[in-house]
């Protein structure tokens, strides 16, 4: 399977054009990431945008571990002397992983089996006769008896037929033809079934609604397929799926039996049966279940991507000075303070609640902090009492007639991770933990992104079973959602952190440490291509990264716009033509609207690349995240025992999932928006129109203080 066939195979998966593939391909050798590809080489690939490109990514990869496991394939069955010309081409022209392995089977070294065990008595050639089902003289009996022999461990008759009849249950597991149309039966008309544990029965739980719950495999969802593995998993749930056998076995039966009238047609009936309740139905329902698990994870592992990339483009508040408090009840709220560029300038706790209940220090300090600072904007995590830290600073506020600042409440999942881990050690080593969560809570109102990017994806929150899926491919995934988001907003050269710049296309790690060391010790860059003086940062890292890089004071303009260096010149010449110089163009409508782009095209440079840079001259540097907008709860709902059925609230999307959505209402636990409540037509997924980070306006309807479930219909605002 060479390049050509690979190429060929995801162009017609994709649909798209075979060029457009093999050209994408060639980056990707060439060592270009998916940001740099689908936004600086939009000609060579046709346009692709960063889904298709990075489809193309994962097929490619897919196809490459699928030749090196066909080699690995031919290589064993080659050297069993068992390989024959059409099985050699079967595997060459094999596309799909499963096919493979179904071929390889008869070949695969196995455990010491039954019919491994009859074959060592010498029952092969007898189990030969009785599936060749050829006429015959001869009695059953007289048959049968050849093959009895003592020595070898066949004493009778009947165990020599048992012996047969087991090489010809397993010759008929291994045939690639009967799994493949029994895998697809399975998978099209097979039920997944599952069944509450006997110590579980009558007992409440939140796998209640698959107690007695089966649903065609096929078409159960992705995370009800997962709710019941979860449920298996606690021992609360046991689940299985359930065919119609008799369609299977006369299908079985249509490809083993030649002659009904056989002399062995009752035994080899008796092998198709064993066969199938024995080896092939419960190896076909794992390959089912897998390959439905498979399918299950990659969705949840879409959404969970999905929601953290939405939630990393949350709106920033911008440069403004912030106060962040960090809520507690016994330990007392942590108020820490960030200037407009994220530094940390004070901190102190204060403890406004019970059990100190020191109102009137907290209230001074809050006082002081505002008028020594030109506080902008207060940042509360909603963890444990949000709600009523929350009160409290809006007391403050309205007591004192500050009109100009705001409070918000933003979510801080992770924040605990982050203060723990090495990243907030080495930013802040002579701070407590506390009062780097607080940081950390300030920071996440001013730049969700910036400060994002140091927690794990899994601690953020917006991700569900995420502890039940492939860990692998899910750091993967998400890996690639945060290198999307921080591509798709670039980032500031001189104040960003490693963490951020690792993040970079064509950085990583090591390179975004060399960044932030020389910066230390030469000062601010002046312009992009002084960063190719950073060690280990060559051509091929400058051409992925510098498009994505932002210097705002930079000696060269264009340096603060998503204009990639090598189109430089282009705009020097489109400046020169309108007889003004690079400075004076950007900005200007008037001007750029006046450009022919049909007399720039050249060789490399097409009219998408000049769309963009015209877009780019037009507004420069501008945040592509939309403007940052805040909730206020209700101050008169603290607790799920306030709530009441047909209440309108007001509340922000944590997580957004393919059933509905979660709803952080302000009772410290969120509430469900099902799908079916997101509007009055039909909504195909919640996706459509919710993401993780929104602000809503929803209704309530019912209320289980239990189970603590909220169930919520949104509202239009």
């Amino acid at each position: 399977m060479g390049g050509n066939f690979i190429t060929e195979q995801i162009t017609k998966e994709l649909g798209v054009k075979n060029w457009q593939v093999e050209n994408t391909v060639e980056l990707f050798e060439e060592g270009a990431t998916i940001p740099f590809i689908s936004r600086y080489r939009k000609e060579k690939t046709g346009e692709l945008d960063e889904i298709k490109v990075k489809q193309v990514s994962e097929r490619l990869e897919y196809y490459k571990e699928l030749q090196k496991r066909k080699e690995t394939v031919l290589k064993t069955i080659i050297e069993l002397g068992k390989i024959t010309p059409d099985l050699q081409k079967e595997i060459e022209d094999c596309t799909e992983k499963q096919k493979l392995e179904d071929l390889y089977l008869p070949y695969k070294p196995k455990k010491r089996t039954k019919a491994q065990i009859a074959r060592e008595k010498g029952l092969e050639p007898l189990a030969d006769f009785i599936i060749e089902q050829s006429k015959t003289n001869e009695s059953k009996e007289t048959i049968l008896n050849k093959y009895v022999d003592v020595e070898k461990g066949v004493k009778t008759a009947q165990e020599a037929l048992k012996g047969a009849q087991d090489i010809i249950a397993e010759s008929i597991a291994d045939n690639a033809e009967i799994r493949g149309y029994l895998r697809n039966l399975t998978f099209n008309t097979g039920l997944l079934v599952s069944k509450v544990k006997k110590e579980w029965e009558g007992k409440k739980s939140k796998f209640e609604n698959y107690y007695d719950f089966n649903e065609p495999i096929k078409k159960i969802p992705s995370h009800r397929f997962l709710a019941i593995k979860r449920g298996a998993k606690e021992n609360v749930l046991s689940y299985k799926i359930t065919l119609d056998d008799e369609r299977a076995l006369e299908y079985i039966d249509s490809k083993v039996i030649k002659q009904y009238k056989s002399l062995f047609y009752e035994d080899i009936l008796d092998a198709i049966e064993d066969c199938f309740d024995r080896l092939i139905f419960p190896s076909i329902e794992t390959e089912v279940i897998n390959s439905k698990n498979e399918e299950a994870e990659k969705e949840a592992i879409n959404v969970f991507s999905k929601n953290l990339k939405n939630l990393l483009l949350s709106p920033p508040a911008g440069h403004k000075m912030i106060m962040g408090v960090d809520p507690g009840f016994r330990t007392g709220c942590k108020v820490a303070i960030i200037d407009k560029n994220g530094n940390f300038k004070e901190y102190e706790a204060i403890f406004p609640h019970e059990p100190q209940k020191n109102v009137a220090q907290a209230e001074r300090t809050v006082l002081r902090f505002i008028k020594e600072y030109d506080i902008e904007l207060i940042s509360i995590g909603n963890g444990t009492a949000s709600k009523e830290s929350s009160q409290f600073i809006n007391n403050v506020l309205k007591k004192n007639n500050i009109e100009n600042i705001k409070s918000i409440v933003v979510n801080e999942a992770g924040a605990s991770v982050y203060s723990a881990s090495d990243v907030a050690i080495e930013e802040f080593p002579d701070l407590d933990v506390t009062v780097r969560g607080a940081i950390s809570i300030a920071r996440r109102l001013q730049d969700p992104l910036a400060e994002l990017v140091k927690i794990d994806p899994k601690s953020i929150g917006v991700g569900q079973y995420q502890h039940d899926v492939n860990q692998s491919d899910l750091k993967k995934s998400l890996d690639l959602s945060v290198e999307s988001a921080v591509n798709f907003v670039g980032v500031e050269l001189n104040t960003a952190s490693a963490q951020l710049l690792s993040h970079v296309s064509g950085i990583g790690k090591a390179i975004a440490k060399n960044i932030v060391e020389y910066r230390a010790q030469n000062g601010s860059f002046k312009q992009r291509k002084e960063i190719i003086k950073v060690p280990k940062l060559g051509n091929k890292a400058f051409e992925q990264c510098a498009g994505f890089l932002r210097i705002r004071e930079s000696e060269n303009p264009l340096d603060n716009s998503g204009i990639h260096p090598e189109s430089y010149k282009i705009v020097q010449k489109m400046a020169k033509d309108l007889k003004t110089d690079v400075k004076n163009l950007i900005g200007n409508v008037e001007l750029i609207e006046g450009i022919s782009l049909k007399e720039y095209i050249t060789e490399e440079i097409g009219l998408p690349t000049l769309q963009d840079i015209v877009k780019e001259l037009k507004k420069p540097g501008l945040d592509p995240r939309e403007d940052f907008k805040s909730v206020e709860f209700s101050n008169d709902i603290n607790e799920i025992k306030d709530l009441i059925e047909g209440m309108e609230l007001d509340g922000s999307i944590t997580n957004v999932t393919n059933f509905g959505a979660f709803v952080d209402i302000g009772v410290h636990q969120d509430g469900l928006i099902h799908i079916s409540n997101m509007g009055k037509t039909y909504i195909k997924s919640p996706h459509e129109i919710v993401s993780a980070g929104d602000s809503v306006k929803v209704k309530v309807l019912t209320v289980d203080k239990e189970l603590k479930r909220i169930g919520l219909e949104l509202l239009k605002k």
